[in-house]
């Protein structure tokens, strides 16, 4: 018995993307026919999938394919498949609700800057919705593979708040989509535009895409196909063009724009495999705002069935960027036959991904440094987090590494590791590094006086992954990384007398300031990183830089209490006035000025912001 008809609201947050698309975009439009194509593309890898274990699927219907048609008169286009069609239970998750973090994530991307703008739609797993971008109303039909002909299902809605739901008998197994268009969308009822938009988007999508054959301008019964309907990552790659390349990658990563380079390769042996791998030219979406937790992996293939669409087993976390294919000629799946079984085959896979991708980033950095300047702003912070994960590849990775430098003019990140040790003077054992949450934080440190006095290179490390990144990172080339805020400055002799001389002769002011800031700091000392400032902080070998602990407090966490070395430079003639000052109010607040100005420098937060401000302005006044 057929389930009855009703009218449902749709889920709040669905109801937000309806409005936005009706009211809100209009760039792009024709994107609606590449995100319905490409979800009947994944309703036929689907079946076909489902197919390998249950042949009677099928039920003699074996050739998927997808078919777009327009009815000029009626004003309509519909996009059919025969893949897996839907159930009524799936229609209401997949359409009616979809409660999705996706679907939070693209709500927010349309509130900025990428208000009105279509291209946004598919990056976020709400491509069905483009639909009301150029349709006033939409009609689904549809029934699962393998249900009877009476638990097909209707749905239908205007895209204002509610849909209608209903059971209907539906001969054949998959979904129809009729999209009933509004009343100014007139140029996409012409065939020749459809098949246009159809060679445009969705070329390489591996299931014929048919229009209807027209005869004296008007469409017949025939079908013929439009695209190229074949796994472009089979043929061999003297008959692929570049642009067969890149209409490819745009078809599998819903971008707009070209790929940056890309790798193709087949590997023959006992375990045959194709990989063809991407780098996009900007960061995907997903990445920006799903991160880590919600990544895209690769799509997976088994001679040629479609298997998965997020493969996170091919790749490791760091390379989440990287678009692509994997077609294996065998890999074992576990018992619901979704899930890679962990094995040294995927593991041989999982390598030959990350060695080839890998390979790639070197060849571009090598040959084209524009194209790797391109890539590493957009996914450099990325490929750092490699340093931690990935300890066989560490070299390689940081090899690949970018950072400004004092021997820069700019905060452009361009200095090399090995450009680095090239410029490193004669006797210097170490690479030089300073972090802080802000290039002019790091270029401005009164900890690299010394270093630039002296001549030493020291590399501005600026952006928030840095100061975590650099504690797996402690060689290189068999040069230890060292932190200027960190440790003992390298002296000579000469210097190390000089500064025995200066600590000695200061030991009275140093005294007089650590009574004067009593817990606030742990030891009080003269500093050898000092040469125009009157102070800053320095840090032992494993403490966690201000910086870093004040954003892990803001997002937070708990950080252990620590008192800091404070660094004076006695020559300073804000030291001299402390030193001279009887009055022991003034000489606190000055005391605990120069503590303060050492924490702001160093990117910690002050305890007590507006004890600071009074103490400011009681020195000012006198």
């Amino acid at each position: 018995m057929n389930a009855p008809a009703e009218t449902r609201k749709f889920e709040a947050e669905v109801a937000q993307v309806l409005h936005l698309v009706t009211h809100s975009l209009y760039s792009h439009k024709e994107i609606f026919l590449r995100e319905l194509i490409s979800n009947a593309s994944d309703a036929c890898d689907k079946l076909r999938f489902e197919s390998i274990a249950h042949p009677e699927l099928l039920a003699g219907d074996g050739e998927l394919h997808i078919d777009v048609s327009w009815d000029e008169a009626a004003r309509t286009i519909t996009v059919r498949d025969n893949g897996i069609g839907m159930s009524r239970d799936e229609v209401v998750a997949n359409i009616g609700t979809i409660a999705s973090s996706g679907t939070r994530r693209f709500l927010e991307a349309m509130s900025g800057e990428q208000k009105a703008d279509a291209r946004l739609i598919g990056q976020f797993g709400v491509g069905f919705y483009s639909a009301f971008v150029v349709a006033d109303r939409v009609t689904v039909i549809t029934r699962r593979a393998g249900a009877p002909e009476s638990e097909g299902v209707k749905w239908e809605s205007d895209g204002k708040g509610e849909y209608s739901l209903e059971s209907v008998d539906v001969p054949q197994r998959g979904t129809a989509v009729t999209l009933h268009l509004k009343a100014d969308e007139d140029e996409f009822l012409k065939g020749w535009q459809l098949k246009s938009l159809i060679r445009k988007y969705s070329d390489h999508v591996a299931f014929p895409i048919r229009t209807p054959v027209e005869k004296d301008g008007k469409p017949t019964d025939e079908f013929e196909t439009v695209n190229a309907a074949s796994a472009l990552w089979t043929k061999p790659k003297a008959g692929i063009s570049d642009e067969d390349y890149q209409g490819f990658y745009k078809s599998l990563g819903h971008d707009f724009n070209d790929a940056l380079t890309w790798t193709h390769n087949r590997v023959e042996g006992s375990q045959s495999f194709t990989t063809l791998l991407y780098l996009p030219s900007q960061p995907p979406f997903d990445l920006m705002m799903g991160g880590r937790d919600e990544r895209k992996g690769l799509k997976l293939y088994i001679k040629r069935v479609f298997i998965m669409d997020a493969a996170e087993e091919l790749l490791p976390n760091y390379l989440r960027f990287v678009r692509g294919v994997v077609d294996a000629d065998d890999l074992p799946l576990n018992v619901s036959r979704e899930i890679l079984q962990q094995n040294r085959q995927l593991d041989r896979i999982k390598g030959a991904c990350v060695k080839r991708v890998l390979d790639l980033i070197e060849k571009l950095a090598r040959e084209e440094p524009e194209k790797f300047a391109t890539f590493h702003k957009a996914f450099g912070n990325t490929l750092k987090e490699g340093i931690a994960e990935d300890t066989a590849n560490r070299e390689r990775i940081a090899r690949l590494l970018r950072f400004a430098s004092t021997k820069g003019e700019s905060a452009a990140q361009n200095v090399s590791l090995d450009d680095y040790i090239g410029r490193m003077a004669v006797g210097q054992d170490a690479i030089w590094y300073i972090t802080a949450d802000s290039y002019a934080a790091a270029a401005g440190s009164p900890q690299l006086e010394a270093f630039k006095a002296k001549g030493i290179e020291v590399l501005l490390m600026s952006d928030r992954i840095d100061e975590w990144m650099i504690g797996y990172l402690s060689e290189y080339e068999g040069k230890k990384l060292k932190s200027v805020a960190k440790g003992d400055v390298p002296l000579d002799e000469a210097d190390k007398q000089k500064q025995e001389e200066a600590a000695r002769a200061a030991e009275p002011l140093l005294k007089k300031l650590k009574e004067l800031l009593g817990d606030r700091v742990g030891e009080v000392k003269v500093s050898a990183r000092l040469t125009d400032s009157p102070s800053c902080l320095a840090l032992s070998d494993y403490e966690m830089a201000p910086h870093l602990a004040r954003l892990l407090r803001e997002a937070g966490q708990a950080m252990p209490e620590s008192k800091p070395t404070l660094e004076i430079n006695p020559a300073h003639a804000l030291l001299k006035r402390v030193e001279a000052e009887a009055d022991e109010t003034r000489a606190r607040d000055l005391a605990t000025l120069l503590l303060e100005q050492a924490e702001i420098a160093a990117g910690a937060q002050l305890p007590d912001p507006a004890a600071f401000v009074q103490r400011m302005n009681r020195v000012l006044l006198g």
